[in-house]
């Protein structure tokens, strides 16, 4: 495996940083959908710590999904 170049570098990390966003972002969506919401919530009762599971969730999908797009980008290009 060669060293990335700063270019390669720098797309895999906002690729990973969209990952994460746009996941926590689906995440938080997903459970508002569901009726969760803990921006919405005055404490930290059992709705808003499952309205964080959701995002966790998200988080994870979304840096699984990047994880995948950068695997298959690699080896079309080797």
């Amino acid at each position: 495996m060669s060293t990335p170049t700063p270019r390669e570098a720098l797309a895999e990390g906002l690729v990973d940083a969209a990952g994460f966003v746009f996941g926590a972002l689906g995440g938080w969506q997903l459970g508002k959908a569901f009726g969760f919401d803990f921006l919405a919530s005055a404490g930290w009762d059992g709705r808003a710590l499952i309205s964080l599971v959701f995002v966790l969730a998200g988080l994870g999908l979304g840096k699984w999904a990047s994880l995948r797009w950068r695997a298959r980008r690699r080896a079309t290009r080797d």
